[in-house]
């Protein structure tokens, strides 16, 4: 499964490891997903994962380790469409992302925009939480309690 993580459940993951975004990143540092990502988003990651305000909750080697490996634990893809659906411009490239990586899934905290846009394309836009309940290990914890 080939997964866009907005840059907000990115840098979530960074400051709630235990949390849904955690959980994700680590899905995705194991292998159970291929993360899709964009030089853009990678730019944007750098720019908010540099500000003031993010210091006291995120360690600077951990920031540094996901922008520097972001490339290495996914696919970074480098031509982005023209997406002119979210009512935010600052979603479009992510939206983008989507669909130039062929994405399965889009995994969002925004749920004034992109997650009230549901999906784009095909493509489903989905909370964290949804996103940890597809997570392989949760799939396999719901099939053996089922029947």
């Amino acid at each position: 499964m080939r997964i866009v993580l907005d840059t907000n459940v990115l840098v979530s993951a960074l400051i709630a490891k235990e949390g849904p975004p955690g959980l994700l990143l680590a899905a995705v540092r194991r292998g159970d997903f291929t993360l899709v990502s964009s030089s853009y988003q990678i730019e944007e990651l750098r720019e908010v994962l540099g500000r003031d305000r993010l210091k006291p909750y995120i360690q600077p080697e951990e920031a540094s380790d996901l922008l520097y490996n972001l490339g290495s634990i996914g696919v970074v893809v480098t031509e982005l469409p023209d997406v002119d659906i979210s009512p935010d411009p600052k979603d479009a490239p992510i939206l983008a992302t989507g669909i130039a990586g062929q994405a399965d899934l889009i995994v969002s905290g925004d749920k004034k925009d992109m997650l009230a846009l549901g999906h784009i394309e095909d493509i489903p836009i989905v909370t964290p939480r949804e996103a940890v309940r597809r997570l392989p290990q949760h799939q396999n914890k719901n099939n053996g309690s089922e029947g």
